[in-house]
């Protein structure tokens, strides 16, 4: 299930004038890979993502799912938001199983599926509790497979562990790639954290401040699970390299506004 992203281009009215975001941005994700769009603050990656997941609609440009236009939200796309957006009054499992409800699965569907689920993220003997009985790791877990439950096709996730502290944060990042490991959906993540970027990606998209232009391109070629590489020439090597695209593709902007300014 390939995701086509052609020329696309994002504009927004900021007192009556054009403030664009995005323009003539174009890739391609391969069915089964794990993305990463990488930049700094501004670049328009959670608007492109908005834009692939429906909720905004490209001024220019098209986005394709297998050959297919995309201009709403569908199951086909599941999303996760950085503030889990779980359902206070639902529990782990109703929340899991809201979006199989939506859909119509049966209820002998429903229930194999959040056996599924519950195992997959080491969820079980939680179904029951509620949103503010979880830890925000468990709220986390719930989230994405939440999004996974109704088996879509490419799963987009926005800064999704952009939320908790670092020791937590590594933690998830490993759960996370097991999930994935195990369920191999299509994945495009934003993030802003370069050894997230390195750690659970296949391929890492940086994006510059100047309407989110690719400034680099990088396939990480390293090993999976990954819990044993962060250490090692290798991986550090992958940071070093990506921390200097992020950083030149800031300062690119920086001096197109001195050179505006001069």
């Amino acid at each position: 299930m390939e995701l086509q992203i052609s020329k696309v281009s994002k504009a927004f009215k900021n007192n009556e004038q054009p403030h664009q975001v995005l323009k003539d941005l174009s890739f391609t994700i391969d069915e089964g890979a794990f993305v990463t769009l990488l930049g700094p603050s501004g670049c328009g990656k959670t608007t492109l993502l908005n834009i692939i997941g429906g909720f905004l609609k490209a001024t220019k440009g098209e986005v394709r799912l297998n050959g297919t236009s995309v201009n709403r939200p569908g199951p086909e796309r599941g999303f996760v938001f950085q503030d889990y957006a779980l359902f206070p009054w639902l529990t782990v499992k109703e929340n899991i199983l809201y979006p199989l409800k939506q859909q119509k699965w049966s209820a002998t569907e429903r229930a194999k599926r959040l056996r599924q689920l519950l195992e997959l993220a080491h969820m079980e003997g939680k179904e029951n509790l509620y949103p503010s009985q979880i830890s925000g790791g468990m709220k986390q877990r719930t989230a994405v497979i939440r999004a996974l439950a109704p088996m879509p096709k490419v799963l987009l996730m926005d800064e999704p562990l952009g939320a908790l502290d670092q020791h937590l944060r590594h933690r998830l990042q490993e759960e996370l790639e097991a999930i994935w490991i195990a369920d191999r959906t299509t994945v495009l993540m934003v993030t802003h954290d370069v050894d997230e970027a390195v750690f659970l990606s296949d391929r890492v998209i940086v994006m510059s401040s100047q309407h989110g232009r690719i400034a680099g391109d990088i396939t990480i070629d390293l090993p999976r699970p990954r819990g044993r590489d962060r250490g090692s020439e290798t991986y550090q090597d992958y940071k070093d390299r990506l921390t200097r695209l992020v950083y030149s593709s800031r300062t690119f902007r920086e001096n197109q506004n001195e050179e505006v300014e001069n």
